[in-house]
């Protein structure tokens, strides 16, 4: 009975000490490479959304280590360094930047004599949080404006708080852009790495094409056009990674397209249009 007694005293302590020792130590967590992948991502959507012309994301770990970087088309060289310096500020001192942006311009400029290696008082740095805890901070930099880089960062840092919303906000175009954008034909909404949206106008004909990874899905809105499919490219050659052209289609089947038509490229499918009645006018939208 004794030695039963001593045992379940001894089990008894064991397990106190090891509630205590679960007490002390917190449970950290801490951003992946997947993670801050996702949160420029989120904020590279953002920019499309808002057609920013441009900017840098930098993602860093909690103790401001980088970990990715991402520069948009049409950013400035230095864009770069300075977002990196916003992420870098934002966790260290557990804020967003445009706190101290705004310190300094209230008078209290002996904050700028702090170490540039880690303080960057600009606009456009976000905490990281998941669950109460800081696990990381997104800079933006070379955005149309200070208060853009903030959202571009926003959007970002919310991705774990929120995907659903990070990853797929609504769009919407007033039909004065949409009527403007099928004026010169151009991409009317750029998610890439999913689909795509194109105000497209031809005034003449055009190249035989293949989209190795994008299906085309093609409405007509106006105008007339010859288009062949299938068949195989006249002296083809890349113009960019999964995008073939060559001079013209060889076989394939031809068809007459006119308003209210809609047609269906799958992916890796010759097409060309051969004759074009200007202007031809015509939704596509890229699947991937």
């Amino acid at each position: 009975m004794k030695t039963l007694l001593r045992t379940f005293a001894m089990l008894t302590v064991a397990a106190t000490i090891a509630i205590t020792a679960r007490a002390q130590v917190m449970e950290k967590k801490s951003l992946s490479i997947e993670g801050a992948k996702k949160v420029i991502a989120a904020a590279v959507a953002e920019a499309k959304r808002l057609n920013a012309p441009g900017g840098v994301i930098a993602v860093v770990d909690d103790g401001g280590n980088l970990m990715a970087l991402e520069r948009l088309d049409g950013t400035f060289a230095a864009g770069a360094t300075i977002s990196i310096g916003k992420a870098r500020t934002s966790v260290l001192f557990k804020k967003p930047t445009k706190v101290f942006e705004d310190i300094i311009k209230n008078g209290r400029t002996a904050m700028v004599a702090l170490p540039d290696a880690f303080f960057t008082p600009l606009q456009g740095g976000i905490p990281i949080m998941v669950e109460g805890q800081i696990v990381g901070g997104v800079g933006v930099s070379g955005a149309s404006s200070a208060q853009q880089d903030e959202e571009l960062a926003i959007a970002g840092a919310n991705v774990f708080n929120n995907p659903e919303m990070a990853a797929a906000p609504v769009t919407y175009f007033e039909k004065e852009k949409v009527t403007a954008a099928f004026a010169k034909g151009t991409v009317l909404f750029d998610r890439s790495d999913k689909y795509m949206v194109h105000a497209s106008r031809r005034d003449q004909p055009g190249l035989g094409e293949v989209h190795t990874k994008d299906a085309d899905i093609i409405y007509v809105l106006d105008g007339m056009a010859t288009l062949v499919t299938g068949g195989s490219l006249v002296e083809p050659h890349s113009i960019a990674a999964d995008e073939i052209r060559g001079k013209e289609i060889s076989g394939g089947e031809t068809r007459r397209l006119s308003r209210g038509d809609v047609i269906i490229v799958p992916a890796g499918t010759p097409h060309w249009f051969k004759e074009v009645s200007a202007p031809f006018l015509y939704y596509v939208v890229k699947a991937r």
